[in-house]
């Protein structure tokens, strides 16, 4: 059903894919970026209150606040009040989806929504995760110590209870899928528990990050086809990778000075003032993994114009990053939700137009 439709709208749908924003304001430390959080920043309403026309606000941030307050710090601790590291994490989910559809069909709607739960509840998984690892240090950092753990909202235990519940129902999404899907999500849980640890060891924490976030790049083709195909999901997922490394390291450059001052490392203490020029590469790495995987999935036209607005995207934002202003950084950062975006829309109109096509190809022989 979804394919006949989609065949008849590929002609029309192919308009320039909307480009949104929503940049809060604030400020992070390296302490704070988890595997669910790489966003963690305190969102701040802007002086003088609510802004004029948003009387009101539908704001995630808003609704945290106007949940009832015995929740409100369980809800701030898996950090839905800041969801970019939620779409961060469900966006490589939905382009390995959008990839294995049937030419001119749309996505499968209910994996879509199946792994955008599973993407909250793990993000909030780990957040929970760095927060447990970091209350001593959160205890000590004027903005982080309002944090639920650091403050005292939420004991160890109760949030060890927390986790559990988040790690319970991510199970039981993880449960509706396949076999092969069931093991190869369950692989990832080594990675989710680590991350928070790597930037104590390591110069490349955003590497592992990247490994992290981007699971969902093999786990969303196995879960339509039942197993990967690895000449499409290993370059998506490469491409995710890269993708990471360029927006995380942005994001790192708000907390360099912290940083260095408390020992925790990042890939922009790492590249200092070359950053812009390891960006670039991780961009062309990220473009040619992106090309490869369309080749070799069938891709269309509408998927290639999606990449170039992609590349387009990721050089305005290396090339214009401040990297030593946070509130320039931050921007940046957030616009990566405009970069998933734009290549999903790609994806599936691309396909779409496959089946478009197929039948202008199919009307040539019978001519």
């Amino acid at each position: 059903m979804q394919c006949l439709r989609g065949a008849r709208l590929a002609r029309g749908l192919w308009a320039g894919p909307p480009v949104w924003l929503r940049s809060p304001r604030g400020l992070s430390l390296a302490l704070a970026r988890t595997v669910g959080a790489p966003s963690a920043r305190d969102w701040r309403a802007p002086a003088g209150g609510t802004q004029r026309g948003r009387a009101l606000s539908l704001s995630a941030a808003a609704v945290v606040n106007s949940a009832p307050r015995p929740l409100q710090p369980y809800l701030r601790l898996m950090r839905l009040d800041k969801p970019i590291g939620t779409w961060l994490l469900y966006l490589p989910c939905t382009w390995s989806i959008g990839l294995a559809a049937e030419p001119g069909c749309f996505p499968d709607w209910y994996m879509l929504s199946l792994f955008g739960t599973g993407a909250i509840l793990m993000r909030g998984a780990g957040c929970t995760i760095n927060d447990m690892w970091d209350r001593d240090f959160d205890k000590k950092v004027i903005r982080t110590a309002s944090r639920p753990i650091a403050s005292g909202d939420i004991s160890t235990f109760h949030s060890f209870v927390f986790l559990g519940g988040q790690l319970t129902l991510a199970l039981g999404v993880l449960l509706c899928l396949n076999y092969y899907s069931i093991v190869m999500g369950a692989a990832s849980l080594l990675l989710v528990v680590t991350y928070p640890l790597m930037k104590r060891i390591t110069f490349w924490p955003q590497l592992v990050l990247g490994l992290t976030f981007n699971w969902g790049a093999l786990l969303g083709w196995s879960a339509i086809k039942g197993s990967c195909d690895p000449s499409v999901c290993l370059p998506l997922y490469f491409s995710g990778v890269m993708w990471t490394l360029i927006y995380d390291t942005i994001y790192a450059h708000q907390d360099k000075k912290d940083d260095a001052l408390i020992g925790l490392k990042s890939t922009a203490l790492l590249f200092r003032e070359n950053t812009k020029q390891w960006l670039s590469g991780f961009g062309v790495a990220m473009l040619g993994a992106l090309s490869l995987a369309g080749a070799n999935s069938g891709q269309t036209v509408p998927y290639y114009a999606a990449v170039a607005a992609v590349g387009a995207h990721l050089a305005h934002q290396i090339y214009t990053v401040d990297i030593h202003r946070p509130e320039d950084c931050w921007d940046k950062f957030t616009s990566n939700r405009t970069v998933g975006i734009l290549l999903f829309l790609g994806i599936v109109l691309g396909n779409l137009w496959k089946e478009k096509t197929k039948e202008t190809e199919d009307v040539r022989v019978e001519n």
